[in-house]
């Protein structure tokens, strides 16, 4: 059966080969006779007797995809999202498995504490900084001792807040050359160690910063619902199940042993699957936007895999991960590592896939009888532009980062080659080079989709055939729709 025709002045009129006149083929035809339509044609329904039965498709807008392609992104999407689940729940860890506190860095036990006194008191008489320096006192080290010991400290007295010991005050001498000065008033957090002798069992080890981050985070999310909408609220609560994944499923189970890679890869294909469906609606273009990603996804996978190997990185480069090192022995830091890519590659992707899918359903939009090869064209010319931000994005937020550490080997007066082969910085090199990678590469797969999809858009049977003596009802310009080649 041939496809409905539309012309640049009327409806779809539809002329079946069942004529007397053996008329085969589409013409716009008006209301005369048997058939219905509009243009500037008509078809008698005179000696001929040419039954014409017209159709129109200018109420709105046609369906972006068929059924027939609906069925095809679902029959691709469906089983994926199955086996998601699947792995979601053979992999639940439920917890974190239980260790013994070592009373290093994260790994100690905490209270909030309140600074309710804080009087200057010489160093010296305070033994603050234990013994003066001695030799050469131009040393790195000497020097601040020195200050130290002739210098002003604060006597802060701190009252602890929370836990059993809630009530109980502490003392700690602050020197002048220390980065953080405390201050009366001021909300702390105290470490406990239980096995210190009683005097020494706690200790200041941060600030408070609950209020500002809170009021921070609530600035952040009054910007987005009132610029976004219901669409920026759906992107909150989308962000908050990203968090729970992260928490809830991702860390606990590396942390039981599991493979990183397999627990980033569903972990991260759950949250893609509910941040783009929640955010942009449960549609074909959404689809298609997920299949770019995941196909990114992909790609990163295997080019950090490969070259995470090939540069024989570890993963366990600084004390945070020597800490979890040295409580999970069995953990595969590297794995950790290519999971840590592959995660924090997934919001930028996000952003490009939905950003060129849309960018190439607008062009179809505009102008829906632009084939495959010119909205590929024109979406490719979209995303150079992004690609040329995104990237440039992307490596400034990692060097950002590592900032401090950048600093440190020009402190050093170290060449580039020698910064760049260091682990440390090596690691961050290919995260920045494979995420990039990714990124580059999801701009021309997703614009190719999408067009694809777009292109190869075909009514289906109720789309094909409408009633017999239906009378079309077009506006005037409606009938520009997509021209179809015969196959």
């Amino acid at each position: 059966m041939p496809h409905p025709g539309y012309g640049p002045d009327a409806g779809a009129g539809h002329v079946p080969s069942q004529a007397i006149g053996h008329d085969h083929g589409h013409a716009p035809v008006t209301g005369a006779g048997h058939g219905s339509g509009h243009g500037p044609g008509a078809s008698a329904d005179g000696d001929g007797h040419a039954h014409t039965h017209g159709h129109s498709h200018s109420h709105g807008p046609a369906a972006p995809v068929s059924r027939h392609l609906r069925k095809v992104i679902a029959a691709i999407l469906i089983p994926f999202t199955a086996a998601v689940v699947v792995g979601l729940v053979v992999l639940w860890p439920g917890s974190a498995p239980p260790h013994k506190r070592t009373g290093v860095g994260f790994d100690q036990q905490t209270q909030q504490a309140t600074v309710t006194k804080a009087v200057e008191v010489s160093c010296k008489s305070a033994n603050a900084s234990g013994e003066t320096p001695t030799g050469d006192t131009s040393t790195a080290g000497g020097n601040p001792a020195q200050q130290g010991a002739n210098g002003t400290c604060h006597k802060a007295t701190i009252r602890v807040d929370t836990g059993k010991d809630k009530g109980r005050t502490f003392t700690e001498i602050v020197r002048p050359d220390q980065a953080r000065q405390l201050h009366q008033g001021e909300k702390v957090v105290a470490a406990y160690a239980p096995s210190a002798p009683k005097g020494l069992q706690y200790s200041v080890t941060d600030v408070n910063r609950r209020f500002p981050m809170g009021l921070l985070a609530g600035i952040f999310a009054l910007a987005v619902v009132v610029v976004g909408r219901l669409r920026g609220v759906m992107a909150l609560v989308a962000l908050a199940i990203s968090f729970m994944v992260l928490n809830f499923f991702i860390l606990p189970a590396v942390l039981q042993g599991s493979n990183p890679l397999l627990v980033a890869v569903v972990g991260s294909s759950a949250i893609m699957l509910i941040a783009l469906y929640m955010c942009h609606g449960l549609s074909a273009r959404t689809s298609v936007a997920v299949l770019g990603t995941l196909l990114s996804l992909a790609l990163i996978g295997i080019l950090g895999s490969t070259f995470i190997d090939w540069a024989a990185l570890t993963g366990n480069t600084d004390d945070s991960t020597g800490l979890i090192h040295s409580l999970y022995p069995k953990l595969d830091m590297s794995g950790l590592l290519l999971a840590g890519v592959i995660i924090g590659s997934l919001g930028v992707l996000d952003d490009v896939t939905v950003t060129q899918t849309s960018a190439v359903w607008e062009l179809h939009d505009a102008n829906p009888s632009m084939g495959r090869r010119g909205l590929y064209r024109a979406g490719i010319r979209i995303g150079r532009d992004h690609i040329a931000s995104v990237v440039n994005t992307l490596v400034l937020a990692y060097a950002g980062a590592a900032l401090p550490l950048l600093l440190l080997f020009s402190i050093a007066q170290s060449g580039v080659g020698t910064v760049a082969n260091s682990e440390l910085v090596a690691e961050e090199i290919v995260r920045t080079l494979v995420g990039s990678i990714g990124l580059v590469a999801s701009v021309p797969v997703t614009t190719a989709l999408a067009a694809l999809v777009v292109a190869a858009d075909r009514p289906g049977p109720q789309e094909e055939t409408a009633p017999a003596g239906t009378v079309a009802t077009g506006r005037g310009n409606a009938g520009r729709g997509r021209r179809r080649r015969k196959r």
